[in-house]
């Protein structure tokens, strides 16, 4: 019988002091709790789910509009099933997600990191889209810095050089001629600054960089005129005249050549292009296609 006591005493004692590492393991876990109250005890217990019952929830919320659950399920995917078809689906899938919600630096760090581990995956140009999509979305307004619209052209002409048979090709060119359009924006915004303050040889430079750079955008018809005027206004005739000349030539009835011609008369001048300017041979061939 003092057998079985005792040896109800050890077992009892070792109970005992399970309950006290319990006890003291769900102490350290309260006390990090009171330090971070945005501590989710789900974090420490990862319950694993098969890949494609994961990938499925997740693609049941992104359609349903739950994109914070759905960019959950996607990450799981990749942390629980590395190696999986479906991880490499929930990666570009987790692109997706972010740059619908507005993540756009997550987007892009996602996107980027499938493109340079599955080059040559179907799913490649989808990413390398969303690269462009996620710059093209941070374009600011013409008056700001527009290094977001330089790197959405940047990566979708990578797309359209390294996926020429991707479906997003037409979509990727009209927001590459777009954004092109932006920056032609920003020279002349900075171009007519120059001209107001009476700075000719900076604002030509500006509105040379529209006609030489972007000749295929809206703005080249203002450039011109604008060129019309700074020259007359430094005294550069022939530029002038030539300038006219090649804004008649390409946009006969446009209200910029309307003004460039009678500006021109004004001082008893016509239009007449000199075929060695810049301006004849930056546009010969260009404009108006």
């Amino acid at each position: 019988m003092a057998m079985v006591t005792a040896g109800k005493a050890i077992r009892g004692g070792k109970v005992a002091a399970r309950a006290v590492v319990v006890a003291a393991l769900a102490g350290l876990l309260g006390a990090c709790a009171s330090k971070d109250k945005g501590v989710d005890l789900q974090s420490y217990v990862d319950t694993i789910e098969p890949a494609d019952v994961l990938y499925n929830q997740a693609l049941a919320n992104m359609n349903s509009g739950k994109l914070n659950e759905a960019s959950r399920k996607f990450e799981a995917v990749d942390r629980q099933h590395p190696y999986s078809e479906y991880a490499r689906k929930a990666n570009v899938m987790a692109a997706f997600t972010s740059y619908k919600m507005g993540k756009y630096s997550d987007a892009i760090n996602a996107a980027r990191r499938f493109v340079n581990l599955y080059p040559t995956d179907e799913d490649a140009a989808y990413a390398q889209y969303i690269i462009g999509l996620s710059y093209y979305a941070q374009i600011p307004e013409v008056t700001r810095d527009q290094r977001n619209a330089v790197l959405a052209m940047q990566n979708f002409n990578e797309l359209i050089e390294r996926y020429p048979d991707s479906v997003y090709i037409e979509d990727a060119k009209t927001k590459l001629r777009a954004a092109r359009d932006q920056l032609a924006g920003k020279e002349m915004q900075v171009g007519r600054y120059y001209l107001e303050r009476r700075e000719y040889p900076a604002a030509i430079n500006r509105f040379r960089t529209v006609v030489e750079d972007y000749a295929n955008t809206r703005h080249v018809e203002e450039a011109l005129a604008r060129l019309v005027e700074t020259y007359l206004a430094m005294g550069l005739v022939s530029e002038a005249q030539t300038a006219a000349a090649v804004l008649g030539h390409n946009f006969p009835d446009s209200q910029w050549y309307a003004d460039s011609y009678a500006l021109l008369q004004s001082g008893g001048l016509q239009p007449r292009e000199n075929q060695g300017s810049w301006i004849s041979r930056a546009t010969k061939g260009i404009i108006g296609a």
